[in-house]
């Protein structure tokens, strides 16, 4: 309680003084919407990222990076929710059911306190609260994801219409769909592809921001790589067909759908190619995935120069991840609503002043971690009431969370702990069992093998304790709003 009282001492005179220090450093986040972890291409090979590359060299990467889950389909939302406010899962779940928001829970409201000018752009998808109301300068406020247009149905349609953008492609005939045509809508709305808007607002600012004594916050919230995965054609063709890999775990349907709640219907995402699941089917989509990608990496290079052409490069941490991960064909899955490391786990580097150069860091952290760490390179006392940690201590050796944990609705649990991970479905009442250190694309199920049982057994026992810590409505039935 003491600890309490005294940090809100601490946060009550920086109101008052709102202190500028040459020493806290500017901070630049970079948040993709939807990007597996291995997407950059100095870590999986498969994306070209020169600019992440260059980040991952300069910078502190982390390997094993999740994100909890989601109480609902939007799992960005959840993630985006769990950021903002530093809360894990159900504790975020139940400030999102409340339509009261207090802005001075935010994570940006902190570092404004702190005498930081804050900045945001791009993707918001946090209910009930404009960044306009806790940033001090915003840009172009984009929703959780672009409207698809589709001229069969005479224009805009719902997710749930199911349009052009869905159960595609049927075949290597099926032109129902183009990622380079603005007729179709989606990032083109508006007449510019919003990566690119993003990109330039962004620098808008940081020019701006080059005659100020204040430190600034910047968070510049990209909506790619989420679907709609348009691009111009240029970057289409960086990835021919034929070139695209198909994945290692990759099956036609996967055999737990239903009880993941991710059967045909069940959710939007799974919905965007066919089913069954066919070898070009996830070579197409991962195509206009990575030329996506490719796209955002051009404008966040672009982003970086404008730091360098300011000479304030010097004094800016840059942190880069995305909401979660996604499947893209894994697992007979397409979207991010599943305990598999593919979906689970986005990208999550560091660089900047004081950071180690070119260190690859496998400690299992929440992405979430990110907001504390920015308190204390800020200088400002983190809450108790704040549920993550920083990744300073990490970065220097210390580990940080017994366990990770996940959840999908009342639909799926993870527990990682160590190298293994349960994965568990309670409707079907289903475990799985992976190495993830002898088999990382999770292809082995070790669930009936008599040597684990005692993991299996530990595992279950993780997994429990940190329901009960982490208020798991799995054990009190208090789910609230689990709508779609």
């Amino acid at each position: 309680m003491l600890k309490k009282l005294l940090s809100y001492l601490v946060i009550i005179i920086l109101i008052f003084t709102k202190q500028s220090n040459a020493s806290t450093p500017n901070i630049l986040f970079l948040f993709s919407d939807d990007q597996c972890w291995d997407t950059i291409g100095i870590i999986g090979n498969e994306v070209e990222t020169p600019n992440l590359d260059k980040m991952v060299r300069n910078g502190v990467f982390f390997e094993n990076a999740y994100n909890s889950g989601a109480w609902q389909g939007a799992v960005c939302m959840a993630s985006r929710t769990m950021l903002m406010l530093g809360k894990q899962l159900w504790d975020a779940h139940k400030y999102y059911d409340d339509q009261v928001r207090n802005p001075d829970d935010f994570w940006s409201t902190y570092l404004k306190r702190r005498g930081y000018t804050t900045y945001f752009t791009g993707k918001w998808h946090i209910s009930n609260i404009s960044p306009k109301n806790i940033y001090d300068v915003t840009g172009t406020i984009r929703p959780g994801m672009p409207n698809y247009s589709d001229p069969k149905l005479g224009g805009n349609y719902r997710w749930d219409q199911r349009g052009a953008g869905y159960f595609r492609p049927s075949s290597k005939n099926d032109n129902s769909w183009c990622p380079s045509n603005p007729i179709y809508g989606g990032f083109w709305e508006g007449g510019i592809h919003w990566s690119e808007v993003i990109r330039k607002e962004a620098i808008d600012f940081i020019y701006q921001a080059a005659n100020s004594k204040e430190p600034f916050f910047m968070q510049i919230a990209f909506n790619a790589p989420h679907d709609p995965r348009q691009s111009p054609d240029e970057y289409i063709k960086k990835y021919p067909i034929e070139e695209i890999d198909i994945p290692l775990n990759f099956l036609p349907e996967n055999p737990h759908a239903h009880a993941m709640e991710l059967a045909k219907g069940m959710a939007r995402d799974e919905d965007l190619a066919p089913f069954p699941r066919t070898i070009y089917s996830v070579k197409k989509n991962r195509q206009e995935y990575f030329a996506l990608i490719s796209y955002m990496d051009m404008q966040i290079g672009k982003i970086i120069d404008a730091l360098i052409e300011t000479k304030q490069i010097d004094n800016t941490v840059i942190i880069f991840t995305s909401d979660h991960g996604l499947s893209c064909g894994q697992h007979g899955l397409m979207g991010k609503q599943n305990m598999f490391e593919h979906s689970m786990k986005p990208p999550l580097i560091i660089s900047g002043p004081g950071f180690p150069k070119g260190k690859t860091i496998q400690t299992p952290v929440y992405l979430q971690d990110i907001m504390p760490t920015t308190l204390e390179l800020a200088q400002v006392p983190i809450p108790d009431d704040i549920a993550f940690k920083s990744l300073l201590p990490v970065i220097k050796g210390k580990q940080s969370y017994s366990s990770i944990y996940g959840a999908y609705k009342d639909k799926q649990r993870m527990i990682r702990k160590n190298d293994f991970k349960l994965v568990w479905y309670p409707e079907s009442e289903t475990y799985l069992l992976f190495d993830l250190l002898k088999d990382p694309h999770e292809t082995n199920d070790l669930i009936y093998q008599k040597d684990k049982q005692k993991i299996v057994n530990e595992l279950k026992k993780e997994l429990y304790d940190q329901q009960l810590k982490l208020n798991d409505p799995m054990l009190t039935g208090n789910y609230g709003n689990l709508k779609e």
